[in-house]
C-alpha cells in the first residue's frame, strides 16, 4: 500500500525488528522523558540489537551534543555511541555550511549541541549580533535559555543576514508535561523581525538526508511520538513508521490524522519492535481487528465489540481515514475513542 493512499494500519507477520534492518529512534516521548527512561524502552531495545537490528537515535532536540546524548542513554542502560546519535544541530550545520564559506561566523541562539555541531562543519559560532556574524543559527537551548538572546537574533535578522533554525516543534514532552518548543521560541524572533527561517529538522528534507548520509540505513523504520515531525518526516523519505502512545500524540489526534500523519503501524510502546502487527481487514463498510469492529454511521464513528484497546484503536483507523480520505476525519469520535481508555 503506498503511503499516500493509507486506510489503515498495516499488519506485518513477523516482528518488525525482524522485518528492517535500521530503528531510527526519536527520543523524547519515546526512549525518555525529562530525562528518565520510558516504561518497557529499556528492555525493548536491547532485545531489538541483540537479534541483530541498528539503533540510531534522531532527534529534534538540538540542546545536547551526540556525545551527551549517547552517555545519557547508556546511563539509562541503552549502550550508545556518538555516532549512533543524529540531531537536528547536525542537520541545520550542513544547511548552513553548504551555504557560506569555511571560517563564516555564525551567531548561536541555542546549546552546546549547535555549537559543536557548527565547529564541525568548519564555521565559527559567535554570541553577539556585533561580532559580526553572517548568518543565524537558532536550535533548542534549555528552559533556562534568557530572553537577551532572542533579542540578539532579532537584530542580526533585522540586519538582513540569513537565519537558519534546527526545527520548527513547537512542544517539547518533560517529567513535569509539555513544556514550549523550539517552534515556540522561532516565532518570538518571527514576531520581532517578519523574517522566515531555512528550517532543518523532521519533517524537512534536510534531517532525513542527514540520517541517511549518517546511518547508511536501507530498510529504515522510523520510530516517534509526534504525527508532525516524526511519521510526516517518515512519509516525506518515502519510509515506513511506528507510532507509540509514550509521548505527545493521543488516539483521537490519530484517527483524525491527514494522510501524511498516518504511521504504518501503531503500538503503545517501544515493545511493539519486538513483535507483529494485526492486520485491518475491511468487510463492506466495516472495518474489524482483533475483537473490534468500527464503522462510519451518519455523522459518527462507532466501535463495537471488546479486547485490546489497541486493536480498537487501528479499526477505528481504518473506518476514519478510508472515511477521510486525502483529509482529516471531521466525524465525532469522541465516544469511540473514550471507551478504548487511550
Amino acid at each position: 500500500m503506498s503511503q499516500a493512499s493509507r486506510t489503515g494500519p498495516s499488519g506485518s507477520s513477523t516482528a518488525l525488528s525482524e522485518s528492517y534492518d535500521t530503528a531510527l529512534l526519536d527520543l523524547d516521548g519515546v526512549v525518555y522523558a525529562g530525562g528518565q527512561a520510558i516504561n518497557h524502552a529499556v528492555d525493548a531495545l536491547r532485545t531489538a540489537r541483540d537479534g541483530g537490528m541498528h539503533l540510531a537515535y534522531v532527534t529534534n532536540n538540538a540542546l545536547r551534543t551526540p556525545a551527551a546524548v549517547a552517555q545519557h542513554l547508556t546511563e539509562i542502560g541503552v549502550p550508545a555511541e556518538p555516532a549512533d546519535v543524529i540531531t537536528s544541530a547536525q542537520a541545520v550545520a550542513r544547511l548552513v555550511a553548504d551555504q557560506l564559506p569555511a571560517g563564516a561566523r555564525v551567531l548561536v541562539i541555542g546549546g552546546e549541541g549547535l555549537r559543536v555541531a557548527l565547529r564541525e562543519r568548519g564555521l565559527e559560532p559567535v554570541e553577539s549580533a556585533d561580532d559580526d556574524p553572517v548568518a543565524v543559527a537558532q536550535g533548542y537551548g534549555g528552559p533556562d535559555m534568557a530572553w537577551g538572546r532572542f533579542a540578539e537574533a532579532s537584530y542580526a535578522i533585522n540586519r538582513g543576514l540569513p537565519w537558519f533554525a534546527s526545527n520548527t516543534d513547537l512542544t517539547i514532552p518533560s517529567a513535569r508535561g509539555i513544556a514550549p518548543g523550539n517552534g515556540a521560541a522561532v516565532e518570538v524572533v518571527r514576531i520581532a523581525t517578519g523574517a522566515e527561517p531555512q528550517v532543518a529538522g523532521k519533517p524537512l528534507p534536510p534531517m532525513h538526508r542527514e540520517t541517511v548520509l549518517r546511518t547508511g540505513a536501507e530498510r529504515p523504520l522510523v520510530i516517534g511520538d509526534r504525527l508532525d515531525t516524526d511519521i510526516e518526516g517518515a512519509f516525506n523519505g518515502g519510509v515506513d513508521s511506528l507510532l507509540v502512545l509514550t509521548g505527545v500524540t493521543d488516539a483521537a489526534q490519530l484517527v483524525a490524522a491527514v494522510p501524511e500523519h498516518r504511521p504504518t503501524y501503531v503500538d503503545a510502546d517501544l515493545r511493539g519492535l519486538l513483535t507483529g502487527q494485526p492486520e485491518v481487514t475491511r468487510t463492506d463498510d466495516a472495518y474489524a481487528c482483533g475483537g473490534w469492529t468500527a464503522s462510519v454511521r451518519g455523522e459518527e464513528l462507532v466501535l463495537e465489540g471488546d479486547g485490546d484497546a489497541l486493536d480498537g484503536l487501528r479499526a477505528l483507523c481504518g473506518a476514519a481515514w478510508t472515511h477521510a480520505g486525502d483529509g482529516s476525519c471531521a466525524l465525532d469520535s469522541g465516544k469511540a475513542v473514550a471507551r478504548l481508555g487511550l
